[in-house]
């Protein structure tokens, strides 16, 4: 009896004291998220839908239809980490905060550029009535679906210094690592995220429009909506790679064109971003 009741106590010790290693066992760093500060810095690509682009001024006031448009990369290079550079390449900024263990706000800066294609024949509605004194006088008369070649004399446009758009993001973010059967999160974590973001444009546009002296600085000139999807992968607790895919539409209704206070451009269209940033995550 004696040892049948000194064997059950024995056990019952040995159980609590397995029980109590447990519960004690400290918590992965991983586990939770809020309360996290994280900052990324990265490159992109970009693709943009066609667009209708007006431009006005004295004198003026015509429609290029359709026109097409592209990014303006510059490859693998050391501009991205150079600090006295880094701005020239196609980069995103990105600073925010886990207010629970899902879901994040921040805010950022998303610098694309985007470039007219160059000598396209693009459909033109509209008229140019110019004092025979400016050099973009050889382009007078009415247009009615006229098919014109964009050459570099009539028309240069793009945003390359770029597409600025600056913006705050909700964002939720899923721990996927037992996907791939990774047990100790801390060494390794695998993340989905998503999110929504908004903001305005900021861009610096650089226009020659009918030989104008081009306005070349920043300006508001609309605003933008954005989704967002990506992989993160998190390494020792606080580094981080990530990619994402983002789209959205740009609505930019006040362009700065030239010198002249009266000149101005308005264009409307989408845009798909490929995104690689990497990234740090820590508690303060």
């Amino acid at each position: 009896m004696f040892k049948n009741s000194l064997a059950a106590l024995v056990l019952l010790l040995s159980l609590h004291t397995h029980a109590q290693e447990t519960t004690d066992a400290p918590e992965r760093y991983t586990a939770h998220n809020k309360g996290k500060f994280f900052v990324s810095w990265g490159g992109n690509r970009e693709s943009y839908s066609r667009s209708d682009v007006r431009f006005w001024g004295d004198n003026y006031d015509f429609t290029v239809y359709d026109m097409e448009a592209h990014d303006k990369p510059k490859g693998y290079q050391i501009d991205y980490v150079n600090p006295a550079r880094m701005t020239i390449p196609q980069t995103n900024f990105r600073m925010g905060y886990f207010i629970n263990d899902h879901y994040s706000i921040s805010v950022g800066w998303d610098h694309m550029k985007y470039v007219m294609t160059q000598d396209q024949i693009a459909t033109v509605n509209g008229f140019i009535n110019l004092d025979a004194s400016e050099e973009g006088a050889i382009f007078n008369g009415n247009y009615n679906d006229a098919a014109i070649p964009m050459t570099k004399d009539f028309l240069q446009y793009e945003h390359t210094d770029g597409l600025n758009y600056v913006n705050t993001e909700f964002s939720r973010t899923d721990d996927i690592s037992k996907l791939f059967k990774i047990g100790n999160t801390d060494k390794i974590q695998v993340n989905v995220t998503e999110g929504v973001g908004a903001g305005i444009l900021f861009p610096k546009t650089n226009t020659t429009l009918l030989g104008k002296e081009r306005h070349d600085a920043f300006h508001v000139s609309g605003y933008g909506a954005s989704l967002k999807a990506g992989l993160n992968i998190t390494f020792f607790k606080h580094f981080y790679l990530q990619g994402e895919i983002k789209g959205g539409y740009i609505n930019m209704p006040d362009i700065r064109t030239t010198q002249s206070a009266s000149d101005h451009a308005s264009q409307h269209f989408l845009f798909l971003q490929r995104i690689i940033s990497v990234g740090g995550i820590f508690r303060v």
